[in-house]
């Protein structure tokens, strides 16, 4: 969660970055999604090398990059700049990410674990909508700058926090790791129907939740003429609603229903709200109701996918790998999604979003329905 504070910190500086540094919509769209950038080019490359490395040093590490590369961004003067400095970012939040599943499911009981990753499904909203309310709390007129710190001091503080507890922990040593050459386990993983399925899902679902949370505190400053810090606050109340999206897949799946008709239904019901929240002659409030209710929805869809990945990957020695191509998935939609948003809204106005997100949740509920599909010969086989 504190991972995410450095995605949560951009969406409410937006306004305020535009502001001093001169940024144009296109360039904030990709401050948005620059930190997806170490993730889509080599996630499953990291999680494996976290296999090797140890999990609790790579968790260790990246929170300390974190730390380093948002507090020296704090000082940046140009918007060049400040994209080295997401591109690093980016670097730590992927190496925390990868990390903390595969520690999580040595600490819980098995019969525990659909229900802990459905927990662990959270740290994003939680987290990001966490850093957003911390944001829109500070007084009217703080730069930018300010969050890029108050990030960075609670890196430093969980750093510390992980130095004194997760050292001395002896169930978090490192296991002896595979012996299979790195490149052989990813090409397995790449070209297992499954993992792949659940990784395009994830990256079509990712770029319709950069396209509505990332650009939300804008819409609403441009279009709805509502002011920096009210915006911030709405979008902080819509990412946490994700939470409650998240927890409740979970149920559902500890409760047998089929993963592929809640990520199914789930599809559908987005992109009707994305729609409403984008096109015209929708009432404000309404508007933001709809953001609201996309994002719940929306939560259901990543805890479906990440409990998922035990039943889809050949054997259990291949979950990091294929938690790895997940976020890869992930991050290569929070890369686009961003750019494309801003290049549609910027040529077409807003109602133009409504196509990127239509095309996506198709995406996703094909997605879905594969998967249910091979759950299936999986049972009957």
């Amino acid at each position: 969660m504190v991972a995410a504070f450095h995605v949560g910190k951009v969406p409410p500086a937006l306004p305020s970055i535009r502001s001093d540094l001169g940024a144009s919509l296109r360039q904030v769209g990709w401050l948005l999604s620059t930190l997806n950038l170490v993730t889509a080019l080599g996630g499953m490359a990291i999680a494996l090398t976290a296999d090797r490395f140890g999990h609790r040093r790579l968790a260790i590490l990246g929170t300390g990059i974190c730390m380093i590369a948002s507090l020296c961004s704090g000082f940046s003067r140009s918007v060049e700049a400040l994209l080295i400095g997401r591109v690093v970012e980016g670097l730590g939040f992927i190496a925390v990410v990868v990390a903390l599943p595969t520690l999580l499911l040595r600490v819980s009981a098995p019969r525990n674990q659909r229900m802990v990753l459905s927990w662990w499904s959270t740290y994003m909203p939680a987290g990001a909508g966490g850093m957003m309310l911390i944001a829109a709390l500070l007084p009217a007129g703080t730069s930018w700058r300010v969050d890029w710190w108050l990030a960075a001091g609670a890196s430093a503080t969980m750093l510390l926090a992980l130095l004194i507890f997760a050292l001395r922990r002896r169930e978090l040593d490192p296991l002896p790791a595979s012996s299979r050459p790195v490149l052989a386990q990813m090409a397995e993983v790449a070209t297992s129907p499954g993992p792949l399925a659940i990784a395009v899902c994830f990256c079509a679902y990712s770029c319709c939740w950069y396209a509505i949370v990332g650009f939300l505190p804008t819409l609403q400053v441009e279009r709805l003429h509502l002011s920096a810090s009210t915006a911030a606050i709405v979008t902080a109340l819509v990412t946490f609603v994700n939470v409650g999206g998240n927890l409740a897949a979970g149920w559902l799946l500890q409760r047998g229903v089929q993963r592929g008709a809640i990520i199914a239904v789930a599809a559908l019901s987005m992109a009707l709200c994305a729609a409403g929240i984008f096109l015209d002659g929708v009432p404000d409030l309404v508007r933001l109701l709809l953001a609201g209710l996309y994002s719940a929805v929306i939560g259901a869809v990543a805890t479906s996918l990440f409990a998922g990945i035990a039943v889809h990957v050949a054997r259990h020695a291949l979950v990091g790998a294929a938690t790895g191509l997940l976020m890869q998935g992930s991050n290569i939609g929070g890369l686009l999604g961003p750019p494309i948003t801003a290049a549609l809204v910027s040529s077409g106005g807003w109602p133009a979003a409504a196509w990127m997100t239509s095309v996506a949740l198709v995406i996703v509920a094909i997605s879905g329905v594969f998967l249910q599909w091979r759950e299936r010969r999986k049972i009957h086989a």
